[in-house]
Formats: C-alpha cells, sequence, structure tokens
C-alpha cells in the first residue's frame, strides 16, 4: 500500500463555518430548542453529540443528532469552501507519489457530500472518529503524517505514531497545537506544499 498523508476536514481542507452556522440555525428552528449557532462555528472539531449536549437534555441528544445530520444537506454543503490552499494541498500530495486520506469526526456520507461539492477527491474516507479514535484508520490506511486544526487531531497523529502538522485554521492556537504533540505547525494549508517537500525526502513513496 503506498503511504498516504492524512487530513482532518472542518477547518483543516474545508471551511465549513457558514454552512454549520445555518443547519444549527435550522435545527432551533425545528426543535424549538435553541443553540447559538454563533457559539456553535468557533468550537468546531468534536464529534456532533458533544455540541448537542450543551443544547438539549441528555434524552434529546440522539434524537437531535438525527434532526440535525437530516438538515445538514439542504444548509451546509452549499455554503462551504476550501480553507486557503487546500486544494493545491491535495495536488501537491499526490504529485510526490501520496496518496491522500481523510479522517474526520463528521459522519462519512456528509464529508463525502462536501468532497464531491468541491470537487475535491480522497483515496480513503474515514468519519465519525475522534482523538484516539483516529488513531486506527490513520495505521490502516497508512498515512505517514496527520494535518489537522484541532488539538484531539494531533492526539490522533501522537497515539498511531505518526508526526502531526497543525494549522491554525480552527478554534485552536499554535501554542495549543504544540502542546498537544504537533511536530510542525502552519498558519493554513498554503505552506504545506513546501513543506512537505521538505520533509518527505527520503520518504517519498517507491517509483512503479
Amino acid at each position: 500500500m503506498t503511504a498516504a498523508v492524512g487530513f482532518d476536514l472542518d477547518m483543516t481542507l474545508i471551511d465549513s463555518r457558514p454552512g454549520v452556522h445555518a443547519a444549527y440555525q435550522a435545527l432551533t428552528a425545528q426543535t424549538g430548542v435553541f443553540v447559538d449557532a454563533d457559539l456553535a462555528v468557533t468550537r468546531l472539531g468534536p464529534p456532533l453529540r458533544t455540541e448537542l449536549r450543551e443544547w438539549f437534555p441528555a434524552d434529546e441528544v440522539e434524537q437531535a443528532v438525527l434532526t440535525y445530520r437530516a438538515l445538514y444537506p439542504d444548509y451546509a454543503i452549499e455554503p462551504t469552501v476550501p480553507t486557503p490552499g487546500a486544494v493545491e494541498a491535495l495536488e501537491a500530495v499526490r504529485a510526490l507519489g501520496f496518496r491522500v486520506v481523510i479522517v474526520t469526526s463528521k459522519l462519512g456520507r456528509l464529508a463525502a457530500r462536501h468532497l464531491e461539492h468541491l470537487g475535491m477527491t480522497a483515496d480513503e474516507l474515514a468519519g465519525d472518529l475522534f482523538a484516539e479514535g483516529k488513531a486506527a484508520a490513520l495505521v490502516e490506511h497508512g498515512v505517514r503524517w496527520y494535518v489537522g486544526d484541532h488539538v484531539g487531531d494531533m492526539v490522533a497523529a501522537t497515539t498511531a505514531g505518526v508526526p502531526g502538522i497543525g494549522v491554525t485554521t480552527g478554534p485552536c492556537s499554535a501554542a495549543e497545537l504544540l502542546a498537544a504533540g504537533a511536530t510542525h505547525i502552519l498558519p493554513d494549508l498554503t505552506g504545506l506544499p513546501a513543506l512537505l517537500e521538505k520533509i518527505a525526502v527520503g520518504n517519498r513513496p517507491a517509483a512503479g
């Protein structure tokens, strides 16, 4: 199996804040339970249930998850855009001979909708995973480096025994990402191609 570079999705490859904001507003309208969408989009990364537990009684969380996910395609796909440098970063990974693997806390079928809408492709996509839970997928799919915006992503990389590359496009600061185990920090993905060129020397997949 050809080695891969792994990526988180929300706020790493895509800026889903406008769409998620709209989806939370729609959830409020449908359920009558107030969700502060402005606040919720500042802390994207953990699983959906983590956020919904802040707003719904415990016995209503699972139904809220189902309702949100049913609303999501109509509200969250269209407004979402790639983060700066994301498209070029994926191209650079493939130019270096590596596969692209996306491991995200978002449900896989919804993540796939985002990728399809934006014309972004992954060789492997694993969803509904967070922090240590991502590690098995990173190992299974041959990920050599994992790129993410959240401290949970750096925990995933450390647990999997691979370097974590932190980007500060999400809710976590450079200091927080470093404290969580990041080996490199970038302000966004525009710098990833040059970094990969530097750190991938000697680690490129064999030709053929």
